[in-house]
């Protein structure tokens, strides 16, 4: 029995009408691609003209001033390092500790696959959102006020869904049978995850929590809404301290009409991107040594 005609006659691929519109499609896609490579690329060559004029070992060293000829980013750069650390220390344990459980020891129902879509969601989550939950938990009902600490914890909230999608990334493409052969060697479930599991997924673990804290050194919204102050003419010493940090400042100076200010602010955009840029090949190189190991 030959198969019906498809309705309306006989079927007509179309090919070259095809062909045709998938080459208007890819030109569209090349075009918008170059508007915005292009877009990054006026914008950069404007930040570096300004901000490689102000680089100076005395800018990196000084504090923030009203004298535009005085001023620097000594405490930014010092509060941003504080900020990281404490990101870093707040996240890292959690978003692993996360993942290894619903990765290895959680039951797979209905509660495990809410909790796995809240993640997933969270991620997605406006900056802004965490910067009023910072300030309604942290700040107000913790009394943690315009501290090292509260600002840490609400950016640790921020990455803390990229972390542990990371972690289980990389805890999933541990091979099964690693697994296998450690208990039929008659190890524990720990010593198995302690001794195999994670040093396998250390890598992309580790890719994906410097990503994270490459996300967090540039977020300004969440920092503002907390109250993180503009100007700080001393370094902090503990995590109670006050603090500002590299995109505060920049935010600073970019709202003062002074244009000598505007010079500031591109030097200190400067330094800004160099340091994400390091965090992030830092991240690239610990994958691509990993994986030329494994």
């Amino acid at each position: 029995m030959s198969p019906a005609a498809p309705r309306g006659g006989r079927f007509e691929p179309r090919l070259k009408a095809r062909r045709r519109a998938g080459s208007r499609f890819m030109w569209l896609c090349r075009i918008a691609v170059a508007f915005g490579v292009a877009s990054l690329v006026v914008l950069l060559v404007d930040i570096l003209a300004d901000g490689l004029a102000v680089l100076s070992p005395g800018f990196l060293a000084s504090y923030p001033s009203r004298f535009p000829e005085r001023a620097g980013i000594r405490s930014a750069i010092i509060g941003s390092a504080w900020l990281l650390a404490l990101v870093a220390a707040m996240s890292f344990p959690l978003g692993v500790g996360g993942a290894l459980y619903l990765e290895e020891y959680a039951p797979r129902n209905r509660f495990t696959r809410f909790l796995q879509a809240n993640i997933a969601n969270l991620s997605g989550v406006p900056s802004i959102v965490y910067g009023i939950l910072g300030l309604a938990v942290f700040v107000r009902f913790l009394a943690l006020e315009r501290s090292l600490l509260g600002g840490a914890a609400t950016l640790s909230l921020l990455v803390l869904p990229l972390v542990i999608i990371a972690a289980q990334e990389a805890i999933r493409a541990v091979p099964g049978s690693l697994r296998e052969t450690s208990y039929a060697l008659g190890a524990t479930r720990w010593q198995t995850i302690r001794h195999h599991v994670l040093p396998q997924a250390m890598p992309g673990i580790l890719t994906g929590t410097i990503l994270g804290l490459s996300r967090a050194g540039g977020e300004t919204a969440p920092l503002i809404m907390i109250g993180a102050l503009t100007f700080i003419a001393f370094d902090p010493v503990s995590p109670m301290d006050p603090f500002t940090v590299l995109p505060i400042q920049i935010f600073n100076w970019t709202t003062d009409p002074r244009e000598a200010f505007h010079a500031l602010a591109a030097g200190a955009i400067v330094v800004l991107l160099s340091v994400l840029l390091l965090m992030n090949a830092t991240a690239i190189l610990i994958r691509n040594r990993y994986e030329r190991d494994s």
